[in-house]
């Protein structure tokens, strides 16, 4: 496959990339680390007149101590996450999930800020930050603004990224307690069919992987446990409310029983975890 032809412009900074992306925002597209992007060009389902690569852009790639929550630079690579020592000292399981997500390639080429924006409900990182209650930094024209992680995936490959702003931060709270990442797959490289991503403190907060149209929560498991439900009672609720897509790896009604195995086992693994 070929992409269409465009207009390839590296940017230095992320005021160059805005003022790029703000000529002609509905044309124009960011390129980081492009394992999400390209497919769709190489399929001609994107199409951008102009490609503007941030990959180089300094200063996006990092993963701080940022007093309560944990900062993590748009472009910082999947790998870079998973060995990050504070990553793995205050929000294990993003540093576990970024692990996960896809091969070693993959995972030394793609960054967090791709893997987010892009909105892939198949995508596991997008679970990991919904279910550790992130904040996403975005930057434009008018200026920065923060969106909770429940607010800013909107639909299929759609997200609250407006077309000529960019995502330069993930925040994650510091996240003690018990987690854990559940996926089921094929092969180890491949999208999961479902996957869950869970963490219980004080509370239950579980995101579900290939779902739905967006990254989603299991509301109805996460309601049964507050109202003191046991964990097998809760699980078979998480699939409550949700119309996961039926494709070439399983059925909607498949999906709807992986849901309940893998909320359950991701339960009772964070349950121990967190003693």
């Amino acid at each position: 496959m070929i992409p269409a032809s465009f207009e390839y412009r590296r940017a230095d900074s992320v005021e160059q990339a805005l003022g790029w992306l703000s000529e002609d925002p509905d044309s124009t597209k960011l390129l980081a680390g492009g394992h999400s992007l390209l497919p769709l060009m190489k399929l001609r389902l994107a199409t951008p007149a102009v490609l503007v690569d941030v990959g180089r852009v300094p200063g996006l790639s990092y993963v701080r101590d940022a007093g309560d929550h944990v900062a993590v630079g748009a472009l910082t690579r999947h790998r870079d996450v998973e060995i990050s020592d504070v990553a793995r000292a205050y929000v294990p399981l993003l540093a576990h999930v970024a692990g996960q997500v896809g091969d070693p390639q993959v995972r030394h080429r793609g960054t967090i800020g791709g893997s987010i924006a892009h909105g892939d409900p198949a995508s596991d990182l997008p679970a990991a930050v919904l279910a550790l209650d992130g904040v996403l930094v975005i930057d434009g024209p008018r200026g920065r603004r923060e969106v909770g992680a429940g607010d800013f995936f909107r639909g299929f490959l759609e997200t609250a990224l407006a077309p000529d702003e960019m995502l330069t931060e993930i925040r994650v709270r510091k996240a003690p307690g018990g987690w854990a990442f559940q996926k089921f797959n094929r092969r180890a490289q491949d999208w999961a069919i479902v996957g869950v991503a869970a963490v219980v403190n004080g509370g239950a907060r579980v995101a579900l992987v290939n779902m739905g149209a967006t990254t989603v929560r299991a509301r109805g498991t996460e309601e049964a446990l507050a109202a003191g439900a046991g964990i097998a009672e809760a699980a078979a609720r998480a699939p409550e409310g949700l119309e996961p897509p039926s494709d070439l790896q399983g059925s909607a009604e498949y999906r709807r029983h992986l849901a309940t195995v893998l909320v359950r086992r991701a339960l009772e693994e964070a349950t121990a975890a967190g003693g």
